[in-house]
């Protein structure tokens, strides 16, 4: 993470100089007087001496030297203090220096207090000056994700079993969805599931399933159970993670056999999943699913773009950070302080982001593609009106839809959610147009084969 000084108002600007010890390091120096701070001590002294309460003394008539022994130089040192963050921070935005991290005060051992002028030296990251090019020789890849014939079939079919009968059977077939339990006491697994035989890979496992009646046992192995991975995540309750390489025996025991009877493709169930008369026919059902479908590829195919991009930046725009620099801050910056070896481990880890983030910056600022309020308000109620269209509000008034977009916007953590929505989609939109992209056409199966075996 990246953090910029504000800017704080001084009403005197004191000496400030700067020396650049290379592209990436300066060391910025601030000279305090006695004519910096003497006032401001006073008058908080006096303040002090007012409400002071010190036995032996009236309330408002504690000796101002006594006030100053006791309270003096912790007023002192915290004027000082204050002074050097509102002049560096001033400096900072005058110059117009685009720092990294914050400034790191260098030690001094042995600064007195008791002088009447104090020098401070602050070691400074500086950001590094780089170009970004977009178009680059090698096209990337941007797919077109569709909804081809198969898949809307499944989909019809999985519709038709979703709204279908429910009958009862007694023995397993090859259409069942089968209720039992998973068991493996030696890796803590004890989970009730329903187990459609369609998910089961191959042939050997359908065939422990078929034939099958209630309580009888079946002992798996986890590897290639399913057609996919992921139901070992839905069915076995194990975490992403261990299902990647998940490879133990198990048992199931059946206590219920069920199969689905298809629902019938009629205006009853068009106007079920679609409100009445939105569907009318079986034509209308595939074209609307793979409408749907469509436009959830869609913002995976964006996703993978953006991804892909981050990437190609990431290695394309070559600059040096300052490395030395940020291991030092991140020592200090954390709630937690970290050791040099620590420090110098979270560097390696988060390089890679700290790039992108200065990049995305100059994208930002070389394209103009701020965040506005209105931009932001306009997306806000955008998004409010997709949702009540949703519940079958389909014209909403123009100030109800203000009304919600405000308590919205007066969330910060909302704003900030909605500002990076509204970013990415600008950023995508410019790498769509400038890029270098090759677009690809593909089925779903296609796109997850290619992109995530």
């Amino acid at each position: 993470m990246l953090y910029f000084c504000s800017p704080i108002l001084v009403t005197r600007i004191m000496n400030i100089t700067r020396e650049n010890i290379d592209a990436l390091n300066a060391v910025v120096k601030v000279d305090i007087a006695k004519e910096d701070y003497s006032d401001k001590v006073e008058k908080i002294l006096s303040d002090y001496r007012k409400s002071a309460n010190i036995p032996g003394f009236r309330k408002g008539h504690v000796p101002m030297g006594m006030v100053k022994k006791q309270y003096g130089k912790a007023v002192l040192v915290d004027e000082v203090n204050k002074l050097l963050q509102d002049a560096l921070g001033k400096y900072l935005v005058e110059e117009k220096l685009d720092v990294l991290g914050n400034p790191l005060p260098k030690p001094q051992d042995d600064l007195d207090w008791n002088a009447d002028s104090f020098s401070f030296e602050f070691e400074l990251g500086l950001a590094p000056e780089f170009d970004v090019k977009l178009k680059g020789k090698k096209a990337i890849t941007h797919y077109n994700i569709i909804a081809d014939e198969k898949m809307i079939e499944n989909q019809v079919n999985h519709i038709q079993k979703q709204y279908g009968k429910i009958v009862s059977q007694t023995e397993v077939t090859k259409d069942s969805e089968v209720t039992g339990k998973f068991v493996s006491e030696e890796n803590g697994i004890d989970v009730v599931a329903t187990v459609p035989v369609e998910r089961l890979k191959g042939k050997t496992n359908p065939k422990k399933f078929i034939g099958a009646k209630v309580g009888d046992v079946i002992s798996l192995k986890t590897k290639n159970l399913f057609t996919e991975n992921i139901d070992l995540v839905t069915y076995l309750k194990v975490s992403q993670e261990e299902a990647k390489d998940l490879a133990i025996d198990v048992t199931f025991e059946v206590s219920e056999i069920n199969e689905r009877e298809l629902a019938d493709l009629d205006q009853e169930l068009f106007d079920k999943l679609f409100g009445p008369k939105a569907v009318t026919s079986v034509t209308e059902l595939k074209t609307k699913i793979k409408e749907d479908s469509e436009k959830q590829f869609a913002q995976q195919s964006d996703q993978k773009l953006l991804n892909d991009v981050t990437e190609y930046l990431v290695d394309s725009t070559k600059f040096e950070l300052p490395a030395e620099f940020l291991q030092k801050w991140m020592q200090t910056a954390g709630e937690e302080p970290m050791t040099e070896e620590q420090a110098k481990e979270e560097y390696e880890k988060s390089e890679k982001s700290m790039r992108y983030q200065l990049i995305e910056g100059k994208l930002i600022n070389d394209n103009d593609l701020q965040v506005k309020f209105e931009d932001l308000k306009a997306y806000a109620m955008e998004m409010i009106k997709g949702q009540m269209a949703q519940f079958g509000q389909l014209d909403p008034s123009e100030k109800e839809l203000e009304d919600i977009a405000a308590r919205i916007l007066s969330n910060q953590d909302e704003v900030k959610r909605l500002n990076e929505q509204l970013m990415s989609q600008n950023l995508l939109n410019l790498y769509k147009s400038e890029v270098n992209l090759k677009v690809k056409e593909v089925s779903y199966d296609d796109f997850v084969k290619e992109v995530y075996s």
